[in-house]
């Protein structure tokens, strides 16, 4: 029996539940070696965005099953594409001993394409020991940029029926995955048709996660929780998806392929999109040249390239990393080391851009999406580690926020963090999930008008937060997604049903009935005027801290309204070093605790 114990540490006291009232038991059809129990298992689901995974780590925590995305049709084209670290996922767990499951994201227009994904499935995963049901996902069909545009609920709802009946007589266990919002009262999928014949899958993300709210607030049958985006796994670098099954089974499916499959390698790029390109470069001084693209631990520096030296550069990521041929070898090298001038290259022209020194030559391209370090990375006050003027202004840790508003082609991102410009290695920074690289419309381009208000909201549940007030095609782009919990400053709402939102010191646009006024608790007492530094970061109690309604221990009117216990992860939006408090945003509310009992998630 694997480790369960370590993994409930992670997430805080896992309690075992029973199986909740209402909550059906297994819907195969097909006669199967594992036999489902009553047991409430905790597992994770992951894609290729989680990069190169260390099962045996992740399996060693207590992980005790995985939902692995084994491929997708494509949104725009149709075409059915694997999921570059999906086999290799697959073979990684199951040496590991993790009960494996899969999924599959679908844009099927009819029944007829629905079988052929299923079919495509059961093809690609035969081979490997599938214990945990085949999952029909679909999404963002409303999006007017999705192929699925304009389908019916009854066309969607038969689609995915096709997929989960092919599937089982494929001999898998068929699952069907969607927010509480897309199921709540059948809206958007027949679930009464769908809940009588399959298990359900159900993703909501409460402010307090499993096992501090204990279950679901979705209202229908469902056997599987998604419960968190968050996640933090030993052995997975990123956050992953936590959810919790009411079902387990006695052991292992063995696979339905008596044929081993090829040994596969991971996809070291999975985690980054590299554009072809077919230049010659050298160092501008000396650079290593790696064998994957990243600076961690598990990056080997395999030689290293000096000035003079040619190699050919094949591909080039906006992350900062360039992929180059040398000797009909494949590495990987940080793009600020590289230059295409094979010349000779003056150091004393620092790489760098748009500051106010005359070297400085670098121009940047219009961004908005947020960013973290992948571990640490140095804020600088100008874009250079050279130039005698820069500065070391800050350090941004992983799990620390900021907005990046400019990228260049040498390497370096323009941020702003904490009301600062300052500039980062873009190979040290990843994008934070769910935001994305476009720039924010200006006033100008808004043909609309907008009541000023000004108020505090969250969503819902979930909502799109979109460039511009318009879901038409290629007419605005959706940045990123307020859940419910995270709260937003409304500064304008039209009388046709969109709202005007500042989030992270940006503006976006969302559909007003989507949004909801937040709990929102202001500080009681005048005498109380704590001054506090704006922060952006993840926060979790060392033990336990009792957060307040006012910064203080003392003060009569200041009330002790919740507990944050280690694991729970909430946002901290301010600090005062000087006397010792936090600010922080817990259940759409605004509390104070002390700072001394607080550690950032890393």
């Amino acid at each position: 029996m694997m480790n369960r114990k370590r993994f409930q540490r992670l997430i805080s006291a896992v309690m075992i539940l029973s199986l909740a009232a209402g909550m059906v038991t297994g819907c195969g059809k097909n006669k199967r070696v594992a036999k489902e129990t009553e047991a409430t298992t905790l597992g994770i689901d992951v894609a290729r965005y989680q990069g190169t995974i260390d099962w045996q780590e992740v399996a060693s925590s207590g992980v005790e099953f995985a939902m692995i995305r084994v491929g997708y049709r494509s949104m725009l084209d149709g075409v059915i594409k694997e999921d570059s670290n999906g086999r290799y996922n697959l073979q990684e767990a199951a040496k590991a001993g993790i009960p494996l499951g899969v999924y599959f994201f679908s844009t099927a227009l009819s029944e007829e394409e629905a079988v052929e994904e299923a079919q495509w499935v059961a093809a690609l995963v035969e081979g490997y020991p599938i214990t945990y049901p085949v999952v029909y996902d679909c999404e963002n069909y409303n999006d007017p940029d999705s192929r699925q545009y304009g389908m019916t609920l009854r066309e969607r709802t038969n689609a995915a029926l096709a997929f989960l009946e092919e599937i089982e007589k494929l001999g898998y266990e068929g699952m069907f995955y969607a927010s509480k919002n897309d199921m709540e009262e059948s809206e958007r999928w027949d679930m009464g048709r769908i809940e009588n014949e399959y298990k359900v899958w159900v993703a909501q993300y409460p402010s307090e996660p499993y096992p501090y709210t204990q279950e679901s607030s979705y209202s229908g049958v469902h056997q599987m929780w998604q419960y968190s985006m968050e996640g933090q796994i030993p052995g997975i670098k990123v956050p992953v998806d936590l959810n919790v099954a009411y079902f387990g089974y006695d052991g292992t499916e063995p696979a339905k392929s008596n044929t081993v499959p090829e040994e596969v390698e991971p996809d070291v790029e999975a985690m980054m999109d590299f554009d072809e390109v077919s230049e010659e470069v050298t160092a501008k001084d000396e650079t290593n040249l790696r064998s994957i693209p990243s600076q961690d631990t598990d990056s080997e520096i395999l030689r290293k390239l000096k000035s003079g030296e040619v190699a050919q550069r094949i591909a080039v990521s906006s992350s900062g990393w360039s992929k180059l041929l040398l000797d009909g070898e494949v590495y990987y090298a940080v793009s600020s080391y590289l230059t295409t001038n094979l010349n000779g290259y003056d150091s004393s022209i620092s790489t760098g851009g748009e500051a106010d020194s005359g070297q400085i030559q670098t121009q940047f391209q219009p961004a908005s999406y947020t960013v973290t370090a992948k571990d640490t990375v140095n804020l600088r006050s100008l874009p250079s580690v050279e130039h005698p003027d820069v500065k070391v202004i800050a350090q941004l840790k992983n799990g620390d926020m900021a907005s990046c508003v400019g990228t260049s082609d040498n390497g370096w991102s323009k941020l702003n963090y904490r009301g600062t410009t300052c500039y980062a290695i873009s190979s040290y920074l990843k994008q934070v999930e769910g935001s994305a690289a476009v720039t924010i419309a200006g006033e100008e381009d808004v043909d609309m008008v907008f009541a000023e208000v000004k108020e505090t909201v969250t969503a819902k549940e979930k909502v799109n937060l979109r460039t511009r007030p318009n879901t038409e095609a290629g007419k605005s782009e959706i940045v990123m997604q307020l859940y419910e919990g995270d709260v937003a400053t409304r500064v304008g709402v039209s009388s046709n049903g969109w709202s005007k939102l500042i989030y992270n010191d940006m503006v976006y646009y969302a559909v007003s009935r989507y949004l909801v006024a937040a709990k929102v608790m202001e500080p009681q007492t005048p005498e109380i005027e704590t001054v506090f530094e704006e922060v952006n970061d993840q926060v979790t109690a060392k033990v336990e801290v009792n957060l307040r309604t006012l910064p203080s221990t003392e003060d009569p009117a200041c009330k002790v309204v919740a507990k944050l216990r280690n694991g729970e992860v909430i946002r901290r939006t301010g600090i005062n070093e000087d006397v010792g408090w936090s600010r922080v945003i817990y259940d759409g509310q605004i509390l104070y605790c002390v700072s001394s009992y607080l550690k950032t998630v890393e």
